[in-house]
């Protein structure tokens, strides 16, 4: 740390104010609540987010580093049932165009669009494309989407993904999801309630019947929750601001909303939480497989990978490979790790995980925008680290070397952060 960034952190020691830009993105941490009483779709939680404060024009200009065209961002104010909140609708000239999962991940993956962002809609994406591999009996590659990969769903998807960064939603709760029963007319032709796409996706999910004939649940509105919620009740803690995203139906006997509540986090504690830690001993598998599984493990919820060499039996040469994740996703995981490498099976135990705490902040610097992590030990600063993804993007536009972008964003956080314990994240 060089001589000045030393004097700005005594600075900001002793109690000095900070100087954070007043343009830099929102990203005080909080945990969104989703109360999924009248269901949930891509297009009502797109309208949620817009009335938790997400502003239109800064999630179009976001939207603009897509290579998609031919529709405009319809938001208006609607009541259900006397409650008012956000409706959003996506409205294309584009009728008729399928695009492969493929084609898409490409496009997302090529994008300018933020690294998390990109991450988020990828793994929404993902998720699709599997559930409707599965569906159809057929390889994700050969995937192609109707409704999920029209020009409106695209949006709704990466839409979502742009406005929870865009809040510094870290986390997403989500209630049990109302199923329907009746039939539903889409590219295949008519097709039971839930769609068998809904179905495969939840799996594992709680779920009851809403005993409504009209689709509450859709496919695009099952993949937000199923890949990024943690199911439940409301949480023990003060309330915090409720938003309502309107969807299209007129039902009787309950609103059409998906409501939504904004809790922030109201103190700083280091200490443990538990996690599930994976292992498994591979000897056979090829470098580009284990580099394979590894990106697929942390697209599918791991907290942390590695491989360890190791000498196996008959002489071998091996990895072993450690996985920690989040009790919930230890079965998904260990599936995933079996199915994508020479393993046939995966030890799993519980354990507690002592850590630091972390908030996450942007600052903003000659080359660009960049996330820097901020650690503490309860509410002690300790030290801050650049988001390698960010400054590696800003290290390939700038042709500058990675280490003095790190350095850039180092001083530009010294400079523009409060560096006190407030809202944290835990992952």
């Amino acid at each position: 740390m060089g001589a000045a960034c030393r004097a700005l952190l005594r600075k900001h020691k002793q109690g000095a104010a900070s100087n954070a830009p007043a343009e830099s993105i929102d990203t005080t941490m909080k945990t969104l609540y989703l109360d999924t009483f009248s269901g949930i779709s891509g297009d009502m939680f797109l309208g949620l987010l817009i009335d938790l404060g997400v502003k239109q024009q800064q999630l179009e200009q976001e939207l603009t580093k897509l290579p998609i065209s031919g529709y405009t961002l319809e938001v208006e104010r609607e009541q259900r049932h006397g409650i008012e909140g956000c409706r959003v609708q996506v409205r294309c000239e584009e009728t008729h165009h399928h695009r492969s999962w493929s084609t898409i991940d490409k496009m997302l993956a090529e994008c300018d669009l933020q690294p998390s962002v990109k991450q988020t809609a990828r793994k929404f994406f993902r998720r699709l494309g599997e559930a409707e591999a599965k569906v159809h009996g057929i390889d994700i590659d050969r995937v192609h989407f109707h409704e999920v990969g029209a020009v409106d769903a695209i949006v709704d998807l990466v839409g979502t993904a742009i406005g929870l960064h865009l809040l510094g939603v870290e986390k997403v709760l989500c209630s049990p999801l109302p199923l329907s029963r009746g039939m539903s007319q889409c590219a295949h032709g008519a097709l039971p309630l839930p769609a068998p796409a809904t179905l495969e996706i939840l799996q594992g999910k709680p779920v009851y019947d809403s005993h409504s004939d009209k689709e509450l649940v859709t496919p695009t509105g099952a993949t937000i929750a199923a890949e990024l919620a943690e199911f439940g009740s409301f949480p023990a803690q003060s309330l915090g601001t409720a938003g309502y995203g309107v969807g299209g139906w007129e039902l009787t006997d309950r609103p059409n909303l998906l409501r939504g509540i904004l809790y922030q986090s109201s103190s700083v504690a280091s200490g443990a939480n538990q996690i599930q830690l994976l292992e498994s001993h591979i000897d056979d598998s090829t470098p580009e497989q284990l580099g394979n599984l590894l990106e697929l493990l942390f697209m599918a919820g791991a907290l942390d990978a590695g491989y360890i060499p190791l000498q196996m039996k008959k002489n071998r040469p091996g990895s072993l490979l450690t996985v920690v994740c989040r009790p919930e996703h230890a079965a998904e995981l260990a599936t995933l790790i079996m199915r994508e490498s020479s393993a046939i099976g995966v030890r799993s135990s519980r354990c507690d995980r002592f850590r630091f705490n972390r908030r996450s902040e942007t600052v903003t610097t000659p080359l660009g925008p960049a996330r820097v992590k901020l650690i503490f030990d309860a509410d002690k600063f300790i030290r801050l680290s650049p988001e390698y993804d960010d400054c590696r993007e800003l290290s390939r536009k700038s042709n500058q070397p990675l280490q003095q972008i790190y350095r850039q964003v180092e001083t530009a956080a010294y400079e523009q952060l409060d560096l006190t314990a407030r809202e944290i994240f835990d992952d």
